[in-house]
């Protein structure tokens, strides 16, 4: 039998288990077969098919309650059939490869009108004009997109309170940047960014062999609960503008990387010898108000 009419028969099969419960849908393995949905390198699609895991995943969330949820890069529908069964009011999906949007209408259709399908670029979408809030982002993001995915989004948070919480997969390497203490090797841009606007803290690890197919690192799942700023702290840029300084030149003492700030590093009281890495997330925030 050729292949192409194997790939009919498949999604005949799954065409009548449309209108059927979660529970009742076939095997992930099946419906990649069915749809041909093998991940591709270039998309950054690494699958998680194990549904214990993906429960565990939309269990790290917290409470969903009365809340929108937002995938991004859905693939097979491993992590939205866990996340439509938590009581969240509505899940939205964002999916750039038209395969899997049509891999994913029969879990469209046995989510009794809970699931949206969003065919587009994640980096190019509002999130905040796809549902009311209160929203939040659960998802396992392609590698390749993951941090200016993220950054985009605690920008949002700075400037609208977008989100309730993040709930998002890294490489492990990028979640250690994002989780790391002031004076640690992995402390840079990101973590102050992150520790400034949220309080992000890793949930667990995931073995590389839990993905199709597995990616060459260890992966991690961070939780981000926003904070509530005070009134007084700084724009979304002057904070990056700051941090880009200070750290595109970590090694040097910040009287050299922040030198065209240097009234800014004596007002707040800096010593001008220390390093970025010396620096804390206040220490930051102080600067970036201060050359606002």
């Amino acid at each position: 039998m050729r292949k192409h009419d194997i790939f009919k028969i498949l999604k005949r099969r799954l065409s009548l288990t449309a209108g059927s419960d979660i529970a009742q849908l076939p095997p992930l393995r099946e419906i990649i077969r069915a749809y041909d949905l093998r991940a591709e390198k270039k998309l950054g699609q690494n699958f998680l098919l194990d549904l214990n895991l993906t429960q565990k995943i939309a269990k790290a969330a917290g409470h969903v309650e009365h809340t929108h949820l937002i995938e991004i890069g859905p693939g097979p529908g491993g992590l939205t059939r866990a996340l439509l069964n938590t009581p969240a009011v509505h899940v939205t999906a964002i999916e750039y490869d038209p395969r899997a949007i049509e891999a994913l209408q029969s879990l469209k259709d046995a989510s009794h009108g809970r699931l949206t399908l969003i065919a587009g670029d994640a980096l190019s979408t509002d999130l905040m004009c796809l549902c009311d809030a209160p929203r939040a982002v659960v998802a396992n993001l392609p590698y390749n997109i993951a941090t200016p995915l993220l950054i985009g989004w605690l920008k949002q948070i700075r400037e609208y309170q977008a989100f309730k919480h993040l709930t998002l997969m890294f490489q492990k390497e990028v979640a250690q940047r994002i989780v790391a203490p002031q004076g640690s090797e992995f402390y840079g841009r990101l973590s102050v960014m992150s520790q400034w606007l949220c309080t992000p803290k890793i949930a667990f690890d995931v073995s590389a062999s839990a993905f199709t197919p597995p990616p060459k690192v260890t992966s991690s799942v961070v939780h981000f609960i926003p904070k509530t700023l005070p009134p007084t702290s700084p724009s979304f840029s002057a904070m990056e503008k700051v941090t880009a300084l200070a750290f595109g030149q970590r090694r040097k003492m910040i009287r050299s990387s922040l030198k065209p700030y240097a009234d800014a590093v004596k007002a707040c009281g800096l010593d001008d010898k220390k390093r970025a890495e010396e620096l804390s997330v206040n220490d930051f925030s102080a600067l970036a108000q201060a050359i606002s």
